[in-house]
């Protein structure tokens, strides 16, 4: 006869059996995103060297090309927005154009070829079965090996050329600001053997660990500390995806906050400026800027139809700092040189802290063109007061509702 299980212990061994079930699931799918970002990253680089390639052999061509290669970046710039949407301005093209100028074909066939030969030798185990189809493959993907003079301008492999750069595109860029041949190739040497994220090469780099260990007497430990990741220097699946270079060469838009919280306030503030007359037209959400090598998001983009500026918003849900007040003069520096239209008034920026117990807002209107304008723009904008008053309540009554869910005690 045979025993029965109690019901309590089965429910048991249910969960734990779901348990693993939803842990490899979730696994997967982080690898298969991973992956996923990896493989566009790769294309993409692939393609932007290739870009490269071509604009350099077109300013190569002779001196009846001289005239016409100066304005060829502006006129593909022109062309290939327009096609492709953002990602190909003047400076997105100078920069594929010194990609490929730093890696040229010879190196990136010395390159191919140390894998190539690492693969072979890791097959030595099977290399009576193997043999020659792994030296065909080797010898196939030699004759591929990116020698431009070798190579149908009109026929490429994109796959090919992206094994010699395992690196995210976003790192190479980074890599193109150190003017040191020596320093880049150490760089990007340290990032692959560390495998460090595009974070931790930027910190090294501008912490100038190259120049540092260069002086070191014990470069071993300098070294071996570098492969130690410090915290928020991993990057997970969906940041990887949200790179703003791979969602510019996908076309996908680019809009997202940090978290539910902070998404539901910046939707209440839009909701509510709107609602206070229509004077506040809306113009744009996460709204990406890049500045050098570093990529930046505005949280709102209004434009005040009476008083006929932009009106820059920075949502934050802590404290306020003397850092956001420098970051806005920033946007709004980057605003009045690229978005304000002639006729329009300088734009003013609105900054928001949403923190526990001290919701504030604060205008930056410094550096106005006079004290009319100024004094005008501090009658037509909302009380500020106002707007902190309304933020710390929608933000105590979503909280209250997460709790009442059962989401703990909101976001710190």
């Amino acid at each position: 006869m045979s025993k029965r299980v109690p019901a309590k212990t089965a429910k048991v061994d249910d969960e734990t059996v779901y348990s693993g079930i939803r842990t490899h699931i979730v696994t997967l799918l982080e690898e298969a995103r991973r992956a996923a970002a990896r493989s566009a990253n790769a294309l993409m680089t692939a393609s932007y060297w290739e870009i490269g390639r071509r604009i350099v052999e077109f300013e190569q061509g002779g001196k009846q090309r001289a005239g016409y290669g100066e304005t060829l970046l502006l006129r593909l710039s022109l062309d290939l927005t327009a096609r492709f949407g953002r990602g190909f301005s003047e400076r997105n093209l100078e920069q594929m154009r010194l990609f490929y100028l730093a890696w040229p074909p010879r190196k990136i066939s010395q390159t191919l070829s140390a894998k190539l030969a690492a693969a072979e030798i890791s097959q030595t185990a099977s290399a009576k079965s193997s043999e020659l189809p792994i030296r065909q493959t080797a010898s196939a993907k030699s004759a591929l090996a990116l020698n431009s003079e070798t190579q149908s301008r009109n026929s490429i492999d994109l796959s090919t050329i992206a094994q010699a750069f395992p690196l995210p595109w976003s790192a190479y860029v980074r890599l193109l600001s150190v003017r040191s041949e020596n320093a880049r190739a150490f760089y990007e040497t340290e990032a692959l053997r560390c495998g460090w994220s595009v974070r931790q090469l930027h910190r090294q780099i501008g912490s100038q660990f190259y120049e540092r260990i260069a002086l070191s007497r014990n470069k071993a430990a300098m070294l071996q500390k570098a492969e130690v990741a410090e915290p928020g220097d991993a990057i997970t699946p969906e940041q990887a995806i949200k790179d703003p270079f791979v969602l510019e060469f996908l076309g996908l838009k680019d809009e997202y906050s940090e978290s539910e919280l902070e998404e539901a306030l910046i939707q209440h503030l839009a909701d509510f400026l709107l609602e206070l007359g229509d004077d506040f037209a809306f113009v744009g959400r996460q709204r990406r800027l890049r500045l050098d090598d570093s990529w930046f998001r505005i949280d709102l983009l209004f434009f005040h139809r009476r008083l006929k500026c932009l009106l820059v918003i920075d949502l934050n849900v802590g404290k306020f700092t003397y850092a956001d007040a420098g970051q806005m003069h920033m946007y709004l520096n980057y605003a009045r040189e690229h978005w304000t239209k002639p006729g329009e008034n300088p734009p003013v920026g609105l900054i928001l802290c949403a923190g526990k117990g001290s919701a504030e807002a604060r205008y930056a209107l410094e550096g106005l063109s006079n004290k009319v304008l100024t004094a005008e723009y501090q009658t037509e904008l909302p009380d500020e007061k106002l707007l902190a008053q309304e933020m710390d309540r929608t933000r105590r009554e979503l909280e209250a509702r997460r709790i009442g869910r059962g989401g703990g005690d909101g976001v710190q």
